[in-house]
This record gives C-alpha cells, sequence and structure tokens, in this order.
C-alpha cells in the first residue's frame, strides 16, 4: 500500500516537471543556437539516465538556462559539431573528479561568486533574449547586446511585425509574474506551460505573422561528434571552454543539490556519487551531440512540491519527454519564438539575486563587491573568465581580511630599556606596508626589543622584511633583539 502511495505521488509529481521541462528543454535550445530537439534530448538523458543513477533523489536534470550564454559562445566560435566532443569531455572531467571524491569541494566555492556568476548569466541571457521577443536576431557577444539595444528599440517600433512579436513576448512574461499568484489554477498547470500555451492560442487564433520554433525528427538532430571534432580537444580554447561547462555545471548541480536538500526530509545529497550522474549524463549527451546537462532548480524545486517521493518522478518525466519528442514533433512548430524567449528573460530575472544584494551591502560589503564584480566580467568578458577573475577577488578579499596583525608597544619610562613590541595575528605581505609604517614610528633612539611569538602564521614576505628592518636598525647603532 506505502509502494502504490508512493508511486501515485511520483506519477503525479512527474507529469508537473514533464510540463515544466518542455517549454525550458525548447526555450533554451533555441536560445544556445541549436536545434530545438537537442534540447529535448538532453532532458531525455537527463532523467532516464541520471535520474536512475545515485546522488540526488529528487533533483531533475536537464539543458540549464545556467549554461545558456557559453553554448552560445562555443556553437558560434567551434560549430555545432565541436558541441558534442565539448559536453563528452566535459562529462569524462566530472566523472574524474566523482571519483576523486571532489564532488563536496564545490561547497567551498564563494557563495558571492557563484551569485555573480549567475547574476552574470542572468543579465546576459536577458540581453540577448530581448532580441528574441522582437523577432530579431541578437549581435552576439554580452556588451554588442547592450549596446545595440538602442537600435533594437528604433527597429520594433517602426516593424508591426516585430510589436507583435513583442506583444506576445511580454504577455509571456506577465503570465509567468501574475500565474502564480492564482493559486488553484497554478497547482493544475505550472506556469511556464500555461504561458506559452496562451501565448501559441494568441498566435494562432489572431494569425500573427511571427517566428515559430523549426522542429525536425528527433533522430535527425542528433549529431554525434566526429574524428576531426574529438581532435580539436587538444587545442587550449577548446580545453579551456571543456573545463568550464564541467566547473559550471557541477557547480550548478551542486548547490542546486544543497538547496533541494533544504526542501525535504528524505535522504540528502552524496555529492560525489551525484558528481558522478551529472558526468555519466554529459557523456551520453557529448555522444549524442546533444546540450549539456545540469541539475536544474526549477524543475527540481516542481518536483519536491508536486510531491514526489523517490526518483521514479523524475525518470518518468524523461519517459514522457521521449514520448512527447517522439511522437508529438510537429507540435513544437506552432510555438512562437518570442514566448520562448519570454520564458528566458523571466528565468533570466529570477538568476539576478536582487533581494540579497542590499542586506548583503549593507553586512558584508565585501561579498557584495565580488559579486557584482563576478557579474560585470561576465558580461563585458565572457563566462569562464568572468568565474575566474571572481574567483581571484574572493580569494584576495579572504586574505586581506584573514591577515590581520596587531603590534602592541610598551614604551618603558627607564629611557636605558627597550621598547617591546610585540606582533600579534597573521602577518603576511598584505599587511607589511602597515607593519614597516608602524615600526619607523619608534622612537629613534631606542632599542627593540621585537616579540614575534604572538605570530599566528609569517609568510616569507615578512619575515625576510623584518629581518632587513632590523639589521638597518642595528646599523644605527642600537640593539634589536628577534623573538620568535
Amino acid at each position: 500500500m506505502k509502494r502504490l502511495t508512493s508511486f501515485r505521488a511520483d506519477f503525479t509529481a512527474s507529469l508537473v516537471v514533464f510540463l515544466v521541462a518542455v517549454p525550458l528543454c525548447v526555450g533554451v535550445a533555441v536560445a544556445s543556437g541549436v536545434p530545438a530537439e537537442l534540447g529535448l534530448v538532453t532532458g531525455v538523458v537527463g532523467g532516464l539516465l541520471t535520474g536512475l543513477l545515485p546522488g540526488s533523489s529528487l533533483q531533475v536534470s536537464g539543458p540549464a538556462a545556467g549554461l545558456t550564454v557559453l553554448v552560445f559562445e562555443a556553437v558560434k566560435e567551434y560549430g555545432i559539431g565541436t558541441l558534442g566532443a565539448l559536453v563528452l569531455a566535459a562529462g569524462v572531467l566530472q566523472l574524474a573528479m566523482g571519483a576523486l571524491k571532489l564532488g563536496r569541494w564545490f561547497r567551498a566555492i564563494s557563495v558571492a561568486v557563484v551569485q555573480g556568476m549567475l547574476a552574470g548569466i542572468g543579465l546576459v541571457l536577458i540581453a540577448g533574449q530581448l532580441y528574441a521577443l522582437a523577432d530579431a536576431k541578437a549581435p552576439g557577444t554580452g556588451l554588442a547586446n547592450l549596446g545595440s539595444l538602442p537600435g533594437l528599440v528604433t527597429d520594433t517600433l517602426g516593424s508591426g511585425t516585430a510589436l507583435s512579436a513583442l506583444a506576445i513576448g511580454a504577455g509571456t512574461i506577465a503570465v509567468l509574474v501574475l500565474w502564480p499568484r492564482w493559486r488553484p489554477a497554478a497547482r493544475v498547470l505550472p506556469a511556464p506551460l500555461a504561458a506559452v500555451a496562451l501565448a501559441t492560442s494568441a498566435v494562432w487564433a489572431l494569425d500573427l505573422p511571427v517566428a515559430r520554433v523549426r522542429v525536425s525528427g528527433l533522430l535527425d538532430a542528433i549529431q554525434p561528434p566526429g574524428v576531426a571534432d574529438l581532435g580539436r580537444l587538444t587545442e587550449v580554447g577548446v580545453l579551456g571552454t571543456v573545463v568550464a561547462f564541467a566547473l559550471i555545471a557541477s557547480a550548478e548541480s551542486l548547490f542546486s543539490a544543497a538547496a533541494v536538500d533544504r526542501l525535504h526530509d528524505g535522504p540528502k545529497t552524496d555529492y560525489d556519487k551525484e558528481l558522478i550522474a551529472q558526468g555519466a549524463g554529459n557523456a551520453v549527451c557529448g555522444v549524442l551531440g546533444a546540450l549539456p546537462m545540469t541539475a536544474v532548480i526549477v524543475r527540481s524545486a516542481a518536483n519536491v512540491q508536486a510531491g514526489a517521493r523517490t526518483k521514479a518522478s523524475r525518470v518518468l518525466h524523461g519517459v514522457w519527454l521521449l514520448v512527447f519528442a517522439a511522437a508529438f514533433p510537429a507540435a513544437l512548430g506552432v510555438v512562437p519564438v518570442a514566448a520562448l524567449a519570454g520564458v528566458l528573460v523571466h528565468a533570466g530575472w529570477k538568476l539576478i539575486p536582487l533581494r540579497e544584494l542590499r542586506p548583503l551591502w549593507r553586512e558584508h560589503r565585501g561579498e557584495a563587491v565580488v559579486l557584482l564584480a563576478t557579474a560585470l566580467a561576465i558580461v563585458t568578458v565572457n563566462m569562464f573568465e568572468g568565474v575566474l577573475i571572481g574567483l581571484l577577488m574572493a580569494v584576495a578579499k579572504t586574505a586581506w581580511e584573514t591577515s590581520h596583525v596587531h603590534l602592541e608597544v610598551h614604551t618603558p619610562d627607564d629611557a636605558d630599556a627597550p621598547v617591546l613590541v610585540r606582533a600579534v595575528g597573521n602577518a603576511t605581505f598584505l599587511r607589511l606596508p602597515k607593519i614597516l609604517d608602524q615600526l619607523d614610528a619608534l622612537p629613534a633612539d631606542r632599542d627593540v626589543e621585537l616579540d614575534l611569538s604572538g605570530l599566528r602564521h609569517l609568510d616569507h614576505a615578512c619575515g625576510t622584511a623584518l629581518t632587513n628592518w632590523a639589521e638597518q636598525h642595528r646599523r644605527s647603532r642600537r640593539a634589536v633583539e628577534l623573538v620568535s
């Protein structure tokens, strides 16, 4: 009886997740510059393969908005044929990291960097999808997209077709925002599906001349990487993209797992096994030439909220995706591109942590600076280098905050007695100017006893500088005693 109850709950939840996944799979694929079917392929693999593997019991995997920008850039630079090789290599790297028990270390990544990464992705995603809202082609890079927005506004206002597409996209966003407030309807039909269904119905009823999603057979869209594509993995730029895929997908998946664990009382995630599951899924997606996958918080939260009990719900969601893509591919051809752009603009907006930014600025200003710098770097440079810049800033900030050092100075009344100086804290090169300024400010006509025993850490730069200062002090015919 208990098993039957669990299966009923999982069955219902799988239908909800399937309805949420369809517009997101297709929308992410279109935004990434690849055929819509490849997004469904990744969703199917995420359900049928990753869903079966151990790790996290309730989170759901598939193509995610977080990698859209990076995939688009990779396809634009290396071609869609090389995408499979990139995803395959990223999956193998994830498998290796999982086997080496590195999954838990992703929890050590600065939260500010992750939030900045998501905010940067959200901004770039929004900037790119604003063009799709008007059935226009985006220039490409984040800065170019932002810089060309005035021209987009002018072109849209002068075109009836563009205005029609914009109305459909804006209406989709409005439904996404307002639908959850209608709780009885939201329990029955997820907001993304309702929004896309209403937009599609409006386009059909009014016969609007807007762009639709182009679809073909599922098998026709699968493009396994060739020998030449695999050979490109020796290129430095390609390897950098592989590392970016693996790290970002792993971080997003494991952070999603931590968030999902807080939503339910069932078994918690084994991070290393989950990393292996994600790696296996990406390896298969790479062989099929599909999009990279991550665990997706939107689908995962819908799965938990729909009452899922076991991993059966996410496996069944993969079954429904496969049946839908195989039996009803033409159904996607009636979906307006502007509606999917609206779904992704809304998803991009939700990636920007606006509510957390103000209290973070008040309480932890350094963290807020790291967040903003990471987001800005992603928008102005690219995803991989932006994240690296954020990580370096986080490390530098942590090093600065932990390298506190204090000099306790005691000057005896007896002029013949040495000045006692005791250093306390962590003496690193970051605080070296402050230390030397304080030492140089000591009375010039007194001997000095410098006690370093209170230091928890003394790096080489500081040790060398203090030794040199003592030598200079002795040359001026004053005694200096270093106590360590």
